[in-house]
């Protein structure tokens, strides 16, 4: 069954590898034109090998600069836009409070929450001239649950959320709808990443903290970058003409972060 989204234009952050390359090969599937960008050059040139009809850019999103650059592509690829999927994130250090430099703060702030705003900027004039459209943030659970050792990251998360909500109240007068998705834990390199820093600064094996991680999650299970994939497939869809405002979470109800 057709999902409604053929031909739309639609653009994904970070897609280079990961939950971005699911959810822009979901959305190429679904028949509609997409161009992502990443920071990482070599991802794209994989990507491209299998998929040459998605277009590429290499950008960093949190360099106003390369995201004007970005968009330029963008028109020239698609001539104009429908969708943007919000998907650029880092993780930020794991470290107590105290021990977290102003640089990496910084840095964090700058490509989570300021890398959505380069585009989103961007990206209205856009998806108004287009009559309308989707806007879909990538935010998190720790947004809501905390998350010992990962400052930077959880606040930068969490303003994902007020910035979905209050632009989709600026928004949705011109037909423009802006939700947030709040992954659990996904399956991948990344996780195992993250996994790994927060096993060391607790002083515990890997292993024993992701059975610690899984054991908070009613679930019981972390979710695959297909999950997040199909979410913002719907959130994008006619299907979801009337979705506006919302934190949707995708993550088997995740109780509490340790």
């Amino acid at each position: 069954m057709s999902c409604g989204l053929e031909g739309s234009r639609v653009l994904v952050t970070a897609a280079g590898s990961g939950a971005g390359r699911m959810i822009a090969e979901v959305f190429a599937d679904a028949g509609a034109r997409v161009h992502v960008c990443d920071i990482a050059s070599d991802h794209l040139a994989a990507l491209r090998e299998t998929r040459p009809e998605i277009g590429a850019t290499t950008a960093d999103v949190g360099d106003p600069e390369q995201v004007a650059r970005l968009f330029d592509e963008v028109v020239a690829h698609l001539g104009g836009l429908d969708v943007l999927i919000n998907n650029a994130g880092i993780a930020g250090p794991t470290a107590p409070p105290e021990a977290i430099t102003p640089k990496d703060w910084n840095e964090t702030l700058r490509v989570n929450l300021s890398g959505h705003f380069y585009c989103i900027r961007l990206a209205i004039p856009l998806i108004k001239a287009a009559g309308g459209g989707a806007i879909v943030n990538v935010s998190s659970t720790s947004a809501r649950t905390g998350l010992p050792l990962r400052l930077p990251y959880v606040v930068s998360k969490a303003a994902v959320l007020s910035l979905t909500r209050n632009l989709a109240r600026e928004l949705g007068p011109f037909a423009i709808r802006v939700n947030a998705i709040l992954p659990g834990g996904i399956r991948g390199a990344r996780l195992e990443r993250v996994i790994a820093a927060k096993a060391e600064a607790l002083g515990i094996s890997p292993a024993a903290y992701e059975e610690e991680l899984v054991r908070h999650i009613s679930m019981r299970t972390l979710v695959g970058p297909e999950d997040i994939a199909a979410m913002a497939l719907f959130l994008a869809s006619p299907a979801a003409r009337f979705v506006s405002g919302q934190e949707i979470g995708v993550c088997g109800n995740v109780e509490y972060e340790a």
